[in-house]
């Protein structure tokens, strides 16, 4: 009885924002399009079991609010996409988690021979030693050189192969504080902005350059420019960033003019109504609630609600366009944490052109993700059953635990998928994943799907602990992440880096 209880108030809290599609398709129900989903095996269940089982299926039948609580075609773009150096990534996160481990006051995670090397001067990526590298490279390192592992250790994948070399870790701009001291913190993240200046001052900035300098972090004042050159908003030539920016500002304007007004009309307005519902859901509310900010983000999500009709506006993507905002009106005024933005201050000529840039950086970025949210939502169902299959090769206990529980993946990981892990971790962590993300090819559609494996890892010993369906899916849900900071995502970073160096393009590479 006690457990009837608990299960009913535990679904209570999980159901208490429906899931939406707004105005144009119908709620997605997992039972509806089991068909899209291949089942898996179930352990055999005992009389005793079949309460749980009851509870699971009264459960699954509510997953669709589980998850409440782009790129461009410039040829210059894509061949920098392509061409990412992944020994600066490597030499990253090595020292990402050499950093960790001394700080933790653990012996440095185990290394080869090759790995072992004093970290060189940022502006000179490390020569790869000599030996026979036995991992697949992925689609985004098969056009460069990549470091090789020495031969005593190629049998078994240690945690550190694959893992980026120690270039600068930034978090944001900064590093571990146990490990440097101010003085040297400030000389380093003086070195890196000088280098940012430097790169983005030049006549044609090298995307290439940028990418690697950015997948450890951009330090705050060249966030703004950096984003918009990384997703394809603004064009590598400095001459014509200008004229750009002024067509693209007058060209959503027009869109404003042309569009806003149907807003209204019998054929948008259960679009419109269910945007003005979400926004006030968001976080951080001390930004959203703001009218201006309101305003602003109805605009902008109206607006490509009627230029994609393809999906039309679905919840999810009311979340993605926070982190492009923030960091360009961050640009105007200063904030201790972004949480507390206030735009009061801000000229309306600066909010408009703010909130111009926001609309076209968001549109790049759904341009490489819109199949996560179109019908059914194909995108996102596919990449919850590779992340079922990763997790399953990577840490089979943990697999092994949910699957044993009769915990679906669908169930915690739809909304990892949906908004880009931004409800499970704080917007400065978010700003900070999206350094990295828009310096990995495919940094959104395809490197954060094992960045949510080593997210889900990363719990290992908390969800092994849980031993009922209710709270496993609880702990899920609201993972405790309140406090983290920039090395949490830097970790977490290099974690999915050496998967990904691992995993992809080798789906055979660990099969059982």
């Amino acid at each position: 009885m006690g457990r009837a209880v608990f299960a009913r108030e535990a679904l209570g809290c999980v159901q208490s924002i429906q899931h939406v599609y707004g105005a144009q398709h119908p709620p997605f129900d997992p039972l509806l399009h089991g068909t899209l989903l291949k089942s898996t095996a179930k352990m055999p269940t005992t009389p005793v079991k079949a309460k749980r089982v009851s509870t699971f299926q009264e459960f699954e039948s509510n997953t669709s609010d589980a998850w409440d609580a782009g790129e461009d075609d410039d040829e210059l773009l894509a061949m920098a996409a392509e061409s990412l150096n992944s020994e600066v990534v490597m030499e990253t996160a090595n020292r990402v988690l050499r950093n960790h481990s001394q700080r933790q006051g653990r012996p440095t995670l185990q290394e080869g021979p090759g790995l072992q090397q004093k970290p060189r001067p940022e502006a000179e990526p490390p020569s790869p030693p000599s030996g026979d590298l036995r991992l697949v490279k992925s689609v985004s390192e098969s056009h460069t050189s990549c470091p090789a592992e020495s031969a005593s250790d190629a049998a078994p994948l240690q945690r550190s192969q694959s893992l980026p070399h120690a270039a600068t870790v930034t978090l944001g701009g900064t590093s571990d504080p146990s490990t440097l001291s101010s003085s040297a913190l400030s000389e380093r993240e003086a070195s890196r902005l000088d280098k940012f200046k430097q790169l983005l001052a030049g006549p044609n900035t090298d995307l290439e350059e940028l990418r690697k300098l950015s997948w450890s972090g951009i330090p705050k004042p060249v966030r703004p420019m950096t984003w918009k050159l990384l997703s394809g908003y603004l064009p590598a030539n400095v001459d014509r960033r200008p004229a750009t920016l002024q067509r693209k500002q007058k060209e959503y304007f027009a869109f404003i003019e042309h569009y806003y007004d149907s807003r209204n009309d019998e054929v948008h307005q259960d679009t419109y109504r269910q945007i003005h519902i979400d926004i006030p859901r968001m976080s951080p509310e001390a930004l959203i609630l703001q009218p201006k900010v309101t305003e602003i983000f109805e605009r902008i999500l109206f607006i490509w609600a009627i230029r994609h009709p393809a999906s039309g506006y679905v919840q999810g993507i009311n979340d993605l366009v926070t982190p492009f905002f923030v960091v360009f009106i961050c640009e105007y005024i200063e904030a201790e944490e972004v949480d507390t933005v206030d735009v009061s201050g801000v000229p309306a000529e600066v909010l408009r052109n703010i909130e111009a840039d926001t609309y076209w950086c968001m549109s790049k970025l759904l341009d490489g993700i819109q199949d996560n949210y179109t019908f059914a939502q194909p995108g996102i169902q596919m990449k919850v059953k590779m992340l079922e299959e990763l997790v399953s090769r990577i840490d089979e206990q943990v697999h092994r635990h949910l699957d044993q529980h009769e915990v679906r993946y669908l169930q915690f990981a739809f909304r990892w998928m949906n908004n880009l892990l931004m409800r499970e971790v704080p917007l400065r962590c978010t700003i900070r994943l999206w350094d990295t993300y828009q310096s990995e090819p495919e940094g959104f559609s395809h490197f954060h799907l094992y960045v949510c494996a080593a997210f889900l890892v990363r719990w290992r010993k908390e969800i092994l602990e849980e031993k009922d369906f209710q709270e496993l899916l609880l702990f899920l849900q609201n993972l405790p992440t309140a406090h983290w900071d920039d090395e949490d995502i830097s970790l977490l970073l290099a974690e999915a880096y050496r998967l990904k160096f691992a995993f992809a393009d080798a789906p055979n590479h660990y099969k059982k």
